[in-house]
């Protein structure tokens, strides 16, 4: 950086020599070139004085201010020289008494110019308390020279001036987007990120908050990421205060919400692993039966065996079971377990390195027990309880934060897995090979309205990749699983509810999970159907579109679904949706009935619904017409409601 900045100044102090050795050998206008001869001086001085400093200048306005004065220097030199013409050559050339005044303004600007860079540059400890003002560089652009001051005392303030910067730097982002490409082409983001790292709780606050705002013009992520912020901010994420983490938690939300490229940036670093761990912390019982083995664990049958054997690790899994049923309701009911239910659990707390309870006593319930194995195993508990203690310091006192703050770094993780996960297979399957799904059920229920919509969002994006994966639904969303049932029972209790402003990201997470649902499943189609009756149009609307997706051909257990829907009196809601209703619920409910009529042309409900006559109609309106897709759904639907309810109740023929 010192060298850069020697190699731009040394061109203008070599200029300013010229101009002085110059203005001493002139032949006319002697009294103005002697005014600029003083003022170049003065100027040169303050060149040297930046050169010898050049190791503290800020870049940025170095080299605007530097490149003014290099110019201004080169018009000064020029003048001087048209005044040391001599003869015929003086009678020739006119020299404007105004070019004199303008090149001594220009000169005192420059004056001013520099020496605000001086100021400006100087280390905190050096600098005097008087206000700095803006150069006269600034008269055209205010604003920069106001970044440049703030960023010169991000690299070279105090720890206290630096906080103060970044919350200048934060106002100036959230107030105008061209100030936040300002401060990024100023290069703002490295103090920011050093601040971050470096400073105390309240300045790395505000650096967050600062990146988070740049990060809101999808064009500023990319150098953003390019500067190291991935890896700054999962430090924090694992170590900082959580204060801190919740701005983190947010800025990560804000840069991948505007460049989901960055996401796997983001996944590289641990980032999700950490969020996943601070949705976690007190959300689930770390090792309860309903914790999620990690697919590095592998089991073996010894294993199992050896897990089932245990009556003290039986017994303790029915102690843990209650404790857990006080703390956290069940996500999968009340059922009682079987027995494989607590091998399973069992082997996975033993795999884990964790004992169910923190309080687990070895009994010698087999008297004829090897005494070399309890010694063994107590030893392996007194080990366990170790590790667990020295998990338990890691956690650097999150444990004793106030509710409130422990409440928004829910939201805040929340928010920002929901805007990582967001089409992005890769992440997806981290998360849900994690605890994330059980603690978004739990937090569904349990959260404050801010964690309860962040995480319903999460899941939406969630559920909206799988549907396009199917190897995503089957290892997440299998039928078996504890936390994918837990998170539908979620889903099927806002539905029932129909009063909460998680209903439509539920309905719509349920509709991209219909192909996971199985034809003995009767819980979900019935409380959909129920949303088409006397709802908001944005609620029938998607209602309607979820339940399509139960109907449509692409779903195996399309016939199924599709008598389960006219069963629950779903076509006596569609219809006069279809004649009456917005175009945004005409449309959905269209193509649903098009299903209905196409997969169950037999139905009776059908024919007493008219629901031929719907169609025939429907033809005829140009705007529920448009898609070509659409067109032959209505043909074939039509087609198959001719032939078969021809024999129907009222004689179609």
């Amino acid at each position: 950086m010192a060298d850069i900045v020697k190699q731009i100044l040394a061109k203008p102090i070599q200029f300013a020599d010229q101009v002085i050795k110059a203005s001493g050998d002139t032949s006319s206008f002697r009294q103005e070139c002697l005014e600029i001869k003083v003022k170049t001086e003065k100027l040169a001085g303050l060149l040297r004085q930046a050169a010898r400093a050049s190791g503290d200048l800020y870049e940025r306005p170095t080299r605007r201010i530097i490149d003014d004065t290099e110019q201004v220097l080169d018009k000064a030199l020029t003048l001087v020289f048209k005044c040391r013409a001599n003869g015929l050559r003086r009678v020739f050339t006119i020299i404007p008494t105004a070019a004199f005044r303008k090149t001594s303004q220009q000169l005192e600007n420059s004056i001013g110019d520099v020496s605000w860079l001086l100021r400006v540059s100087t280390p905190a400890d050096d600098r005097d308390d008087e206000y700095l003002g803006l150069p006269p560089i600034a008269a055209n652009e205010p604003i920069l020279c106001l970044i440049w001051e703030q960023i010169a005392i991000l690299c070279s303030g105090s720890l206290e001036e630096r906080s103060d910067a970044a919350a200048s730097l934060v106002s100036l982002a959230r107030d105008n987007d061209r100030y936040g490409k300002l401060i990024i082409e100023e290069g703002g983001v490295a103090p920011l990120l050093k601040l971050a790292k470096e400073g105390r709780m309240e300045a790395q606050e505000n650096a967050a908050r600062a990146i988070g705002l740049l990060g809101r013009d999808p064009e500023s992520v990319e150098p953003i990421v390019n500067a190291g912020v991935c890896s700054v901010f999962a430090k924090i994420l694992k170590e900082g205060h959580m204060k801190v983490q919740v701005v983190v938690a947010w800025a990560v939300s804000e840069l991948a919400a505007h460049h989901p490229k960055c996401q796997d940036h983001f996944a590289q670093n641990n980032t999700i692993r950490l969020l996943v761990s601070h949705l976690a912390f007190e959300t689930i019982q770390e090792h309860s039966k309903y914790a999620i083995a990690s697919n590095k664990q592998a089991m073996s049958i010894h294993t199992v065996v050896m897990a089932n054997s245990s009556p003290m690790l039986n017994e303790q899994t029915s102690t843990n079971d209650d404790e857990f049923h006080s703390a956290i309701s069940h996500p999968t009911g009340n059922d009682a377990t079987s027995q494989m239910h607590n091998v399973v659990a069992n082997t996975m707390a033993m795999k884990s390195n964790v004992p169910s309870n923190g309080n687990v006593q070895l009994q010698a319930n087999n008297p004829k027990a090897n005494n070399k194995n309890t010694k063994t195993t107590q030893n392996h508990v007194q080990q366990q309880r170790h590790q667990v203690a020295l998990t338990g310091t890691s956690i650097k006192g999150r444990e004793f934060e106030d509710p409130a703050t422990k409440a928004e770094m829910k939201a805040m993780a929340a928010r920002a897995l929901r805007y990582l996960c967001a089409g992005n297979n890769t992440i997806c399957h981290s998360i849900t090979e994690s605890r994330a799904l059980l603690c978004f059920a739990v937090l569904l229920e349990k959260g404050p309205d801010e964690v309860q919509h962040n995480s319903a969002m999460a899941l939406m994006e969630i559920t909206a990749v799988a549907e396009q994966n199917s190897e995503l639904r089957r290892s997440a969303f299998k039928p078996t699983s504890p936390a994918a049932k837990a998170v539908v029972d979620q889903f099927l209790r806002i539905i029932n509810k129909a009063d909460s402003e998680l209903l439509i990201p539920s309905i719509i997470s349920i509709g991209n999970l219909a192909r996971t649902f199985r034809a003995t499943e009767t819980r979900i189609i019935g409380p959909l159907v129920q949303l088409l009756d006397d709802r908001e149009p944005e609620v029938t609307s998607e209602a309607a579109i979820a339940l399509s997706k139960f109907a449509c051909t692409d779903n195996f257990l399309h016939v199924n679904h599709s008598k389960a829907i006219i069963d629950a009196g779903g076509a006596k809601h569609l219809i006069p949706l279809i004649y009456f209703g917005e175009q945004m619920v005409q449309i959905p409910s269209f193509i649903l009935l098009c299903y209905l009529a196409l997969h169950v042309p037999d139905s009776e409900a059908l024919a007493q619904e008219d629901v031929l006559i719907v169609l025939e109609w429907a033809t005829k309106q140009n705007h529920l017409m448009q898609d070509s897709a659409i067109e032959n759904l209505v043909f074939e639907g039509k087609k198959r409601l001719e032939l078969y309810q021809s024999r129907g109740s009222k004689g179609y023929l």
